[in-house]
């Protein structure tokens, strides 16, 4: 197993570009770790730092301990699976899983073990003498891991290796890779742009956008307390809705919110972390908003009307799509099917639970969530 310690690290392209700006994270010996973002915010960049295969302008890699900038690729201890299988289609499995083997000058009674070890634990051993050629993507996908795996890296690196794949086969491989993490204890690092294989496979995610991170945590401490604005809208699907807002009156750790259709909402908030006068932004997921019949839970805190535009038939649940009075954006509220029967046109409330609401200031900082952080 392998410790990581980035520190400052900052890549600049050829033309001048700014890549990474100033990266500090330390990963954990055996720690499965995913790095998640949009497309172009560093992530792939920084595991090909990782693995050597991109020079640092600036700052400093640990590798288990040892200054790692100038160690070649070949030398750091790791394997890495790439998006593209990249196997040779002239030989057989067993032949691409044992070719780095052979050129170490390795016996050909450990390099047959080895293989052999590998292919039992990814379940291809009935595979072996088959060409690519003849195999599906996500067997295809397995050897690509397989032939990481009989090198026994102290370090595993991912690059979206399941982009590939279609959707039954990414949720079976998810379950491999995760399968795989367990029995080998090895320290993983796993990027991907898709939000779900973050929140499956990360003991924590680090989340980058433009270069930087925006939050590290375990996959609840990011879906339940977002440090701000992007990584609230990031993860989760649908992602959290928000609302714009005005402070009325700040009592304590009493706030009364104004909404853009004029309703009032009353939040707990933490002290001095919000003013009267302040714009700030209301946060609040599809699972945690409460869907009632205009007649219906007069009771209920926090009601504001609203009109439903769309509905998404999704098996289990249903995703209902509702417009506010003076916001452009739909809202999203996620109910379980037979809960209640809604089509487009009817007129409801919606019931925002104080606890279950996030507050963003203007700058898209979270201040808190529920009473407090």
């Amino acid at each position: 197993m392998a410790q990581v310690k980035l520190s400052h690290i900052v890549k600049h392209f050829d033309d001048g570009n700014a890549v990474l700006h100033g990266i500090d994270l330390e990963i954990r010996d055996g720690e499965f770790v995913v790095f998640v973002g949009p497309s172009g915010c560093g992530k792939s960049t920084l595991l090909r730092i990782i693995a050597g295969l991109e020079s640092i302008t600036g700052g400093e890699l640990f590798i288990d301990g040892k200054r790692a900038n100038d160690i070649p690729p070949a030398q750091r201890g790791l394997a890495m699976v790439f998006q593209s299988y990249a196997l040779y289609p002239h030989m057989t499995v067993y032949e691409n899983m044992a070719f780095s083997l052979q050129l170490t000058g390795m016996k050909s009674a450990e390099v047959d073990t080895a293989v052999q070890q590998a292919a039992a634990i990814l379940q291809i051993t009935e595979l072996l003498k088959r060409k690519p050629k003849d195999l599906s993507g996500g067997q295809r996908q397995r050897v690509a891991i397989g032939r990481a795996i009989v090198r026994k890296p102290q370090l595993f690196l991912f690059d979206e290796p399941l982009s590939n794949l279609d959707a039954s086969l990414r949720v079976q491989m998810r379950l491999e890779l995760s399968r795989l993490h367990q029995e080998l204890k090895t320290t993983m690092i796993y990027v991907t742009h898709d939000q779900v294989e973050a929140m499956t496979l990360g003991e924590r995610i680090v989340v980058f956008n433009a270069g930087q991170i925006e939050q590290v945590g375990t996959p609840q401490e990011l879906y339940d307390h977002p440090a701000n604005l992007f990584v609230a809208g990031f993860l989760g699907a649908p992602k959290m809705n928000f609302l714009a807002a005005r402070v009325n009156l700040v009592s304590g750790s009493d706030a009364e919110l104004t909404l853009s259709d004029g309703s009032s909402v009353h939040l707990p908030v933490v002290a001095d972390t919000i003013q009267s006068g302040d714009k700030i932004t209301l946060g609040i997921r599809a699972e945690h908003i409460g869907l009632h019949l205009n007649t219906c839970n007069e009771s209920a805190s926090n009601q504001i009307g609203a009109t439903v535009s769309i509905v998404e038939y999704l098996g289990d649940a249903c995703i209902v799509y509702v417009r506010l009075s003076g916001m452009d954006e739909l809202i999203a509220v996620k109910q379980m099917v037979g809960a209640q029967t809604l089509k487009a046109g009817d007129k409801i409330k919606l019931s925002l639970p104080a606890g279950k609401c996030h507050i963003f200031d203007i700058y898209g900082r979270s201040t808190g969530y529920g009473t407090v952080y």
